[in-house]
């Protein structure tokens, strides 16, 4: 066994300080994906994106890996991406957070650093221009347009919630970044009468780290949510990080961001109902945030 092979099969823990004001008859379980060799869900795509291209021959000895990324897709290619043979280069924020710059400087990612201004939108104009300028040495990831990014999710993170709940899953809850974990999930959910429920940061302007708001931002080619997108919840951002330090504070898991706001929408649904199981993706750990005093530091 490889440490390739330890991607998936993350724990799901059930919450129970923060749903004791819920019905008695509603559960909600958090699918923990801090859990995977690299520390978040990108894992899960990251490996299928490059896996598939090296048995298409798209991604050929001797090539860089190149794609955009807030930091944990990045994070998950380059440690597969070593492992695998093939070095990377990461158009990233300038903006993003100092523990995920040095993870991957750790790794010996070659950064391409974009204007804050222009968030994850700018990192992805930038990696097209690369690879449109060099293609015999970079392979262009695409995590925004590839279908290998969803079919990780339909193949593995959907099963493992369908065999992990016995079946009983009734809701399923996933922030938004490049939406495939939402896609991929949804479509192996869905047809088994699951409700699937979509989390957008509420604003364009948000500090929702990660996370899109579509109206707003290039809208990622795998998000097709016609037949699978029962609700959008709207999360603000105070809000999130509020959930986020309770997780941590009431809960025992340290959670990043993104967790805090897919729980947030989790718990505000999960009142509503008087009956049911609601599976959450926490897509990575509070670990790589921590130098973010504005969500561990309350007002």
């Amino acid at each position: 066994m490889t440490l390739l092979d330890r991607i998936g099969d993350t724990p799901l823990v059930p919450l129970t300080s923060l749903t004791r004001d819920l019905a008695p008859g509603v559960r909600v379980l958090g699918k923990c994906e801090w859990f995977n060799p690299g520390g978040s869900v990108k894992d899960r795509a990251a490996h299928r994106n490059v896996t598939e291209a090296r048995a298409s021959g798209a991604l050929r000895d001797g090539m860089r890996i190149l794609d955009a990324s807030s930091g944990n897709t990045g994070i998950a290619y380059a440690w597969i991406g070593r492992a695998l043979g093939h070095p990377l280069t990461l158009c990233l924020p300038r903006n993003a957070n100092a523990e995920r710059k040095r993870t991957l400087k750790a790794y010996g990612v070659e950064l391409v650093l974009t204007s804050p201004l222009e968030g994850s939108d700018g990192a992805i104009v930038e990696a097209r221009r690369l690879a449109a300028e060099d293609p015999e040495t970079y392979f262009y990831a695409d995590q925004y347009s590839n279908d290998a990014n969803w079919r990780a999710h339909l193949d593995g993170t959907g099963p493992e919630i369908w065999r992990d709940t016995q079946g009983e899953v009734t809701h399923f809850v996933a922030a938004l970044g490049t939406t495939g974990t939402f896609i991929g999930t949804s479509r192996f959910l869905k047809p088994r009468g699951v409700t699937c429920i979509a989390v957008q940061p509420d604003s364009p302007f948000h500090g929702l780290e990660g996370l899109k708001h579509l109206e707003s931002a290039l809208v990622p080619a795998i998000w097709q949510p016609e037949g699978l997108l029962d609700h959008t919840m709207w999360a603000p951002s105070e809000e999130s990080f509020a959930v986020t330090r309770a997780l941590a504070r009431d809960e025992g898991l340290l959670a990043g961001i993104s967790s805090g706001a897919a729980v947030w929408a989790a718990l505000e649904f999960a009142r509503t109902l008087e009956n049911g199981t609601i599976v959450v993706m926490l897509p990575d750990g509070g670990d790589r945030y921590l130098s973010e005093p504005h969500v561990w530091e309350e007002e």
